[in-house]
């Protein structure tokens, strides 16, 4: 009876022993600025609220994002809007050969677990003093850094007396060009 229950016990030890090292072996490996480097093409998506009757717009477009891996972004964008949206103040700079406007720049930071924000600054409007949208994004990312899906948390645009909150509500997939690396 002893031998039993010894062999009974060290059979539970071992199983809770692999279990933990199983879960473990699934754990987060933890990101940090480092995660997000490289090139990340993203589809967006959502609508913004524009207009002293805050006329809803859709919004879709594509963007091409770089990450340098310590906490700087650059990005190139292709957005278009629904019919019903009014005429923008002025044009942003945008490619000759391709249309997609560039010059944006901004900051990110990677948490521990994986989420994190980045804040992308547009140029001013070509011709104008009117300075570019300010948007700011949540995000988490996935597949050990190969995938980042976000939401838009703010948009400062212009406004009739200067820059103004832009009630939007977009979200965005990107993910990481190149060859995937098996591990």
């Amino acid at each position: 009876m002893k031998t039993w229950t010894l062999k009974l016990a060290l059979a539970i030890s071992f199983g809770v022993l692999l279990l933990s090292t199983n879960a473990k072996a699934q754990d987060n490996d933890g990101c940090s600025n480092a995660t997000l480097k490289g090139d990340y093409a993203f589809t967006v998506n959502g609508t913004i609220w524009v207009g002293p009757n805050m006329i809803p717009v859709q919004r879709a477009g594509v963007a091409m994002t770089h990450f340098d891996g310590s906490g700087n972004l650059s990005q190139v964008d292709y957005v278009i809007s629904g019919p019903n949206a009014p005429a923008p103040p002025g044009a942003s700079p945008s490619d000759p050969l391709t249309g997609f406007h560039n010059n944006e720049v901004g900051t990110y930071t990677v948490f521990p677990d994986c989420t994190g924000t980045f804040t992308i600054q547009d140029p001013d409007f070509v011709g104008t003093p009117i300075p570019g949208p300010k948007i700011t994004v949540m995000f988490v990312l996935s597949d050990h850094g190969r995938s980042i899906h976000t939401v838009v948390t703010s948009l400062i645009g212009p406004g009739p007396n200067g820059p103004q909150n832009v009630p939007a509500l977009i979200q965005s997939e990107g993910h990481k060009l190149g060859r995937v690396e098996h591990e």
